[in-house]
């Protein structure tokens, strides 16, 4: 009798536990990690917080690794809220609309990114809310609710192929033989007809389909694939034969440093209009003063206007991108951010362009691209002084792939003597000295011991390794730069001895009459490149930019574009990073690795 007792306490325990295995699925969906992504990033993505995901996850606040799985928490069930949906093996994109009992047309247009090409297990997809469903299938074709006996609803089909009006002297039997019907049919349609009931001139009749065409169909209703589906509901080209662009910058009533700034990428905007005028294309530019950031956008975004833009870029200020972003997914324009690498909103509106790349995808394309350069390395880290902790998460995230990779390597102090420096070498690899910080003073602290090295050990294959702001010190530090063989990365970077440069530079001086600040980027040069890429895209390819934008043979004067739609209903980040070399040549080359 225990043992009985046992089994049966043992099945109930099973259940139980099943239950909750059950109960817990229905908590969370499966996110696949992506390189680049960040902790982060994901959590903006889903509109959750960091600790959510954390929780339902332990260790992945200290490590998160490409290719894993991250359990995602879901929101409280409520309808009128999005859902999002990891694609399992055997669906198809008609088997989620029966399940979220939405169109397939919702479901595209909730994700821009997807296709029938990238339809595949473990990707992640947004279900828009019911109201938004709505939204979507009144654009093309309204539809009315009808719950049938598996309580989900579908579509109304008309019973009526058309309505008759009654003309005078008409009968039941006269009306019923012009539209190919018997009497019967007429009269099941049309209800009020039995008995002794006469139809008036002036009523309107029900003019049903054939009863052969109802109850036996020609054709067996088929499924349709997602090829199919993503076909029908594909958007309709669109040519623009005038863009209407606008530029929403604070370029009066803020500080002199804000307003040169904002003032020469507007300079360098309007060149690129010039010279894309010049070769036939047709704009219309607008520009406001969006002024500081405690200012509100309301002025501007109630524009007539502005509902009629092709293309937004702006704004710099963090506290302007949200109404702005909202604004231009509301009314489908395109917003190209150009400044800021910090904002989140890129994770969850289609309508974003972020120029700078979010920390976590630079450094992931920069450990690619470092492997990639020195497949043969030995790397010594240079620690600098304690406190400087600006590159700490980049030197972090590099240990981390050389580990991966089993790339040896070792840290040193900053005041490291030459003979401590030497001992760290392998004659066998390419020796890559990193300092751990990219400030000016770190340089200047360790650039002698490197170049008394260097000196030392001609026969040994020596680099120097560091970060983009080292373009504002190469005045100071050139000749050392070349000795030493120095790299450096940047998503932005032109040679000012390339014919390109020179030219621009000479226009800009010939237009405005004075030199572009000492900075880097140029805002001039940012201006014309992000002007030019998208006004000449949208010209080019219409509504079709997107699907175009990786074949778009442009070379740009200092900003590299490589665009990349975060997520199936997210925006596109620019993931585009050089490295710039100092040969012991005295060569200066730009190493593009796309």
């Amino acid at each position: 009798m225990k043992k009985i007792n046992r089994i049966i306490c043992s099945l109930l325990l099973a259940s139980a536990c099943s239950f909750v295995a059950a109960q817990e699925n229905q908590s969370y969906f499966l996110h696949t990690i992506e390189k680049g992504q960040s902790l982060y990033s994901i959590a903006s993505m889903y509109g959750i917080s960091q600790s959510d995901i954390i929780k339902l996850n332990p260790g992945s606040d200290e490590k998160i690794y490409v290719g894993r799985a991250l359990r995602i928490p879901r929101g409280n069930a409520n309808v009128q809220k999005e859902t999002f949906h990891t694609i399992a093996p055997g669906e198809t994109l008609y088997r989620l609309t029966t399940k979220y009992n939405v169109s397939a047309k919702a479901i595209c247009d909730a994700n821009p990114g997807l296709s029938a090409e990238n339809f595949r297990i473990g990707q992640v997809i947004r279900i828009p809310s019911s109201s938004e469903a709505s939204d979507s299938t009144s654009d093309s074709q309204t539809t009315t609710p009808v719950v049938t006996n598996n309580n989900i609803p579908g579509p109304v089909e008309s019973r009526c192929r058309e309505m008759h009006r009654v003309k005078k002297k008409e009968t039941v039997f006269s009306i019923s033989r012009e539209y190919g019907l018997s009497e019967a049919d007429l009269i099941a349609a049309n209800p009020e007809l039995k008995g002794d009931n006469k139809i008036k001139k002036g009523d309107f009749l029900c003019i049903p389909y054939p009863t052969a065409q109802v109850v036996q169909p020609t054709k067996p209703q088929t499924i349709p694939t997602d090829s199919e589906l993503f076909s029908e509901n594909k958007k309709t080209t669109k040519r623009f034969n005038t863009i209407k662009a606008a530029l929403i910058l604070p370029l009066l009533d803020v500080s002199k440093g804000e307003s040169d700034r904002m003032v020469e990428y507007y300079e360098g905007f309007l060149m690129a209009v010039d010279s894309l005028k010049r070769t036939g294309t047709s704009i219309d530019l607008y520009t406001y003063n969006s002024g500081p950031e405690s200012s509100s956008l309301n002025s501007i975004l109630n524009k007539s206007e502005m509902k009629s833009m092709d293309i937004i870029f702006g704004p710099l200020y963090q506290d302007h991108i949200d109404p702005l972003a909202d604004f231009a997914k509301k009314n489908n324009i395109r917003l190209v951010i150009p400044f800021t690498s910090k904002d989140n909103t890129v994770f969850r509106n289609p309508a974003v362009y972020q120029i700078n790349t979010p920390q976590s995808y630079l450094y992931s394309e920069v450990y690619d691209h470092f492997v990639r350069q020195f497949p043969n390395a030995n790397v010594i880290f240079i620690e600098a002084s304690q406190g400087t902790k600006d590159k700490a998460e980049f030197i972090k995230g590099l240990k981390d792939e050389l580990r991966n990779r089993a790339i040896p390597m070792k840290s040193l102090k900053e005041d490291a003597s030459v003979e401590a420096l030497k001992a760290a070498l392998r004659s066998d690899k390419e020796n890559i000295f990193i300092p751990t910080s990219g400030s000016n003073l770190t340089l200047i602290k360790v650039l002698p011991q490197l170049t008394l090295l260097v000196r030392d050990q001609p026969e040994s294959r020596i680099h120097l390794f560091g970060y983009p702001e080292w373009q504002t010190y190469t005045k100071d530090h050139l000749e050392t730069f070349f000795e030493l063989d120095t790299y450096f990365y940047s998503s932005f970077y032109t040679n000012n001895l390339l014919p390109a440069a020179i030219n621009f530079s000479k226009n800009y001086r010939r237009w405005y009459g004075k030199e572009m600040d000492e900075r880097y980027p140029k805002f001039g040069m940012l201006g014309f490149d992000t002007g030019y890429f998208f006004l000449k895209g949208l010209s080019r390819y219409g509504s079709d930019f997107e699907q175009n934008m990786p074949g778009m043979s442009l070379t740009p004067i200092q900003t590299g574009f490589k665009f990349q739609r975060v997520n199936n209903w997210g925006g596109f980040i620019n993931k585009k990073v050089f490295f710039v070399r100092f040969t012991k040549n005295y060569e200066l080359i730009k190493l593009d690795f796309d």
